[in-house]
């Protein structure tokens, strides 16, 4: 089973938890992906500014707000991944509902307390 984790709202500020969340992600040696505004690079992951036709994703952790997220509806959707996680304040009951309609998984949980718990 392919266990790559796309990372959307990607920054190289290391305050940022979309950055702790990749070096995290990395950590555990598992492969990610990262979209952000800017290209950049944390630790091994380049970090893309554009969207990607990525293949395979298990994984889309979701570090954009509500707004933000809607010119990324269609995109997500059409990576099919296995889940979308809706990290703490991105939250989106609309969203969720068209993954839901499209048989994808959505979980409203934060991806750095379910990597430190082993339930990722």
């Amino acid at each position: 089973m392919n266990n790559t984790t796309l990372v959307i709202g990607a920054s190289t500020n290391p305050n940022r938890y979309s950055n702790i969340a990749i070096k995290r992600l990395r950590d555990k040696n598992l492969s990610v992906l990262a979209l952000g505004l800017r290209k950049g690079r944390v630790l091994d992951v380049d970090i893309d500014d554009e969207k990607v036709a990525y293949k395979n994703i298990d994984t889309v952790t979701l570090y954009l707000n509500p707004k933000r997220q809607e010119e990324y509806y269609d995109y997500i959707i059409s990576l099919q991944p296995r889940r979308v996680i809706f990290n703490p304040g991105t939250e989106n009951m609309e969203f969720i509902k068209l993954l839901k309609n499209n048989q994808i998984e959505s979980e409203i949980a934060c991806t750095l307390v379910l990597l430190s718990t082993n339930q990722y």
